[in-house]
């Protein structure tokens, strides 16, 4: 596509989520894209008064770099409804229920899709049993909170009660989830292809926010090291687990596989980073798509896309 046929691109970055800072690189590199192909591309810093930045900002399509609440959860991709703005990404449903962990796996379970055993925490959680029901192996999450934030690896009964009020510093929605032991992966679907998977390897106790943004030791394996019919089992998965949750547009998919081969949804991320360190541009690249050309095809689909 001619970046003319575009007009005003804006890239809506930054934020007021936890996320803020990934955002703000995020929107960086995009809005860098975007003038190295002679786009006429202009960055908002969403803040507090989104609505009255948008409406002041005169553009064609939005390129959606927020990351977290406000910009991932369906409620930027409301105002842009209804400014009949074209946007990058999925629409407002499939945005606030990707960015409940704990509905999504509710929705990957009732579509008979693999995903760990969850259970909700409260202040009246029995610490005891749910870490037993877990096998005393569990990760605690803030359950509207991306890049790991807020995220601790548990193993008893004080450690889950320690972390649920760790976590619900972030959210008032916490779940503990069964911890896989085993390879973890992750695979962008961009315009409806499952791009090239990627294997993560850290030292770290998982992922975690530094292991994603920071951390010089964190490998990424591209090929991801899967015979060729396992990493077509995982492609497959990917893409169901897109179409369930009503995704458009590209999202990411995190994946466990257990000793037994078998592979786990863990969750689904609607707007992926964008910066150095990000995953959708490492396999995007991989399959040929250079990051200019990749934020391109993003803007091309969403391109008189509205509704949905």
């Amino acid at each position: 596509m001619n970046p003319a046929e575009l007009g005003r691109v804006a890239v809506l970055m930054g934020g007021t989520s936890a996320e803020r800072e990934v955002s703000l690189r995020s929107g960086a590199a995009v809005l860098a894209a975007l003038q190295s192909v002679g786009a006429d591309a202009v960055a908002i810093d969403v803040r507090a008064h989104a609505i009255e930045q948008l409406t002041n900002e005169p553009f064609d399509i939005a390129f959606v770099a927020l990351h977290g609440r406000g910009g991932e959860d369906g409620t930027i991709q409301g105002v842009l409804e209804w400014l009949n703005k074209p946007y990058t990404g999925s629409g407002v449903m499939a945005s606030a229920l990707a960015m409940d962990k704990w509905r999504t796996k509710l929705v990957w379970q009732a579509a008979g899709l693999s995903t760990p055993k969850a259970f909700l925490l409260d202040q009246d959680t029995d610490w005891q049993a749910v870490i037993a029901e877990l096998n005393f192996d569990a990760i605690v999450k803030p359950a509207r909170e991306g890049s790991s934030i807020g995220m601790r690896k548990v193993h008893t009964a004080d450690e889950l009660r320690s972390s649920y009020e760790f976590a619900s510093g972030y959210d008032a929605l916490v779940l503990a989830e069964s911890w896989i032991q085993g390879a973890e992966f992750t695979v962008a679907v961009v315009d409806g292809q499952a791009l090239p998977p990627i294997q993560l390897k850290t030292t770290h106790a998982f992922y975690d926010y530094d292991a994603k943004y920071q951390a010089n030791d964190t490998q990424y394996l591209l090929p991801c090291g899967l015979a060729e019919d396992k990493e077509n089992e995982l492609k497959q998965l990917a893409l169901r687990a897109f179409d369930v949750l009503g995704c458009r547009g590209w999202a990411r998919m995190d994946v466990m596989q257990d000793a037994a081969g078998n592979f786990w949804l863990l969750e689904a991320n609607t707007a992926p980073g964008m910066t150095d360190h990000s995953l959708v541009p490492m396999a995007a690249r991989a399959a040929g798509i250079e990051f200019p050309q990749l934020v391109m095809k993003l803007l091309a689909e969403a391109k008189g896309r509205i509704g949905g």
